[in-house]
């Protein structure tokens, strides 16, 4: 099996899809956290989870940051 440049590992996120992801509420950008596989709106003070390697951008699946 060979691998191409699009191959990821299992839990990575396409950089450039992280480039034009905004948060759904305040259309502000995100930051990853690798960490706790999350992209976190600062401005709606949200953390949308990222679930097999696919960010789930619905405010009601979000956690709220403190």
């Amino acid at each position: 099996m060979s691998t191409t440049p699009t191959d990821r590992p299992a839990g990575n996120i396409d950089p450039k899809l992280l480039e034009i992801l905004v948060c759904p509420l305040t259309k502000s950008t995100l930051e990853y956290d690798s960490s706790k596989q999350e992209l976190i709106s600062r401005a709606a003070k949200l953390a949308y989870p990222i679930r097999d390697g696919i960010p789930i951008m619905l405010p009601e699946e979000a956690r709220r940051l403190d």
